[in-house]
């Protein structure tokens, strides 16, 4: 059965004055589902409150937009409190409990991108709120609540009738915690300023978030990057040699994008812009395009430790085949093949435009 890859927009799922939760559905998107992978993004006003949570799938994070706060609970241990901003990653393992904050003007939006291998629902996250008129505390009848939390009865109920916001509400007149910076050591890493893995001049960079250099994405089981393509640059035709999953958010910009799957067939052929989610089944060929504005995205690869085969440039499978191979498969001359083999000599994965 063929599936529609085309690239989704979220859509809202809840929210109020304080910000507002969307989500990509896999009735909509149906390679979520296929592939096992949530995804979902948070946007928060100025004092907008997301309630500590946890949720069934581990995940990474990536702030697309503003600064914030965010606190950090692992399965038996203390409370961290970040200040993260624009192009970190934070890596969410199984069982951890997290609250976000934003205290600035600007709009502080978060991308949350996991795998529900192990999840209530295939292709969708479900958050459990400590807090809030959906929490858990507010399941418990008062004698629970009142036995586990040795508390009167009157306060017990003081407790519940309070909790009526519903998982972001707006705070006032109260001071969060202020966010360490050393707190952010093994917990974060901003791939707008890590050292580059990639860089081809007028053609793209990368950042490839893996165990190295933060190794908590390990416990996720997930590895990420960030690929930006210069204006109207081409990045490499290539796939995952290790059967994972690419999951792919446009963070700026637009392009185009081809994917090629079973049989040579192209199965995906379209433009794509800021906002866009999409994703490339194992082993199928993808290959992008910018637009003059460049094109931004950042992925989630279903191993912590990725491993990507290209086929066109120096390092491309084609050209690491011998000439006679290559002429016999192509079914062309020794002089058609020695013009194949000459183009695209450099150790690249990243094309600029033509001249």
């Amino acid at each position: 059965m063929e599936i529609d890859l085309s690239p989704k927009l979220a859509k809202k799922v809840y929210g109020g004055d304080g910000g507002s939760y969307f989500a990509w559905s896999p009735s909509e998107l149906p390679m979520l589902r296929e592939g096992n992978i949530g995804a979902a993004k948070l946007a928060l006003e100025k004092n907008g409150f997301a309630l500590p949570k946890y949720s069934d799938s581990a995940q990474v994070a990536y702030v697309l937009q503003g600064t914030g706060v965010v606190g950090i609970v692992l399965p038996e241990k203390e409370e961290k409190v970040l200040p993260v901003k624009k192009g970190d990653a934070i890596a969410l393992p199984f069982g951890v409990v997290t609250w976000w904050y934003n205290k600035e003007d600007t709009e502080f939006v978060v991308l949350f991108l996991g795998d529900t291998s192990k999840a209530h629902k295939r292709g969708e996250f479900t958050d459990f709120y400590l807090n809030g008129s959906n929490g858990i505390f507010t399941g418990f009848s008062t004698e629970f609540v009142g036995r586990a939390w040795d508390l009167e009865e009157d306060v017990v109920k003081t407790l519940v009738s309070k909790q009526s916001g519903k998982g972001i509400v707006k705070v006032s007149g109260v001071n969060l915690p202020e966010p360490k910076k050393e707190h952010r050591d093994g917990m974060t890493l901003n791939c707008e300023e890590a050292p580059l893995d990639v860089d081809i001049k007028n053609g793209g960079r990368v950042v490839v978030l893996n165990t190295k250099n933060l190794p908590l994405v390990g416990e996720v089981g997930l590895g990420a990057d960030l690929v930006r393509l210069d204006g109207s640059a081409m990045c490499s035709p290539g796939f995952s040699c290790d059967s994972a999953l690419q999951v792919t958010y446009i963070v700026r910009g637009s392009g185009r994008v081809q994917v090629v799957g079973v049989d040579g067939k192209r199965v995906l052929e379209t433009t794509i812009k800021a906002g866009n989610l999409f994703i490339v089944p194992r082993f199928f060929v993808v290959s992008k395009i910018a637009d003059p504005e460049g094109l931004e995205w950042f992925s989630i690869i279903t191993t912590p430790n990725p491993i990507f085969t290209h086929l066109a440039g120096s390092i491309g499978c084609w050209k690491a085949l011998s000439p006679q191979v290559l002429q016999a498969a192509f079914n062309v001359d020794a002089d058609t093949e020695k013009l194949f083999r000459s183009k695209r000599t450099a150790d690249a994965i990243f094309f600029p435009p033509p001249k």
